[in-house]
């Protein structure tokens, strides 16, 4: 089990669909949240560094200027496979092991961007876990856990992560 002081290492996270800094396309905004031409696809992530310790990851996106006291979780999916370098664009359901813990609006699936119109740029994260657990549910966590709770729960667990940051606006 990784402690709060052993080192923590870098991912470098991608993707073939959006950049750092850089803007959503309309696909990547909400349709259940009724933003227009949204279709709540999920962008293509990769990432690469993860260390040898690594037994899976969690993959989150959050947005932490949503108008509420701690912002809003779009998506996360957990317990991929260590061997896992990629998550494809439009991702539904992922191939078990691997699962989808329901976001904040309770649904098990990517919600994409949908900040209040002329609420300004709100800045999603979308942030990559290595973990030292092959699955979460060894630390007790179950379907019913919320975003938050499951990060709360594998911070001393994790051994790299890394973060894309995209800015969401209408």
């Amino acid at each position: 089990m990784t402690t709060t002081s052993s080192p923590i290492s870098t991912l470098a996270v991608t993707s073939t669909d959006i950049e750092e800094g850089g803007r959503f396309g309309a696909a990547h905004y909400s349709a259940m949240f009724g933003v227009p031409g949204g279709e709540d696809r999920s962008p293509q992530l990769s990432w690469t560094g993860a260390p040898e310790s690594t037994r899976s990851f969690v993959v989150s996106v959050h947005d932490p200027d949503a108008p509420t006291p701690s912002g809003f979780w779009h998506w996360m999916i957990a317990d991929l496979p260590a061997t896992t370098r990629e998550l494809q664009a439009g991702l539904g359901q992922p191939e078990a092991p691997a699962w989808t813990v329901k976001n904040d609006a309770r649904a098990a699936q990517f919600i994409g961007s949908a900040p209040p119109v002329g609420s300004g740029p709100h800045h999603y994260a979308f942030t990559v876990y290595a973990l030292d657990v092959a699955s979460i549910k060894e630390l007790g966590l179950d379907e019913e856990a919320t975003p938050a709770f499951v990060t709360f729960n594998i911070l001393p667990h994790i051994v790299a992560t890394g973060t894309l940051t995209v800015i969401g606006e209408r």
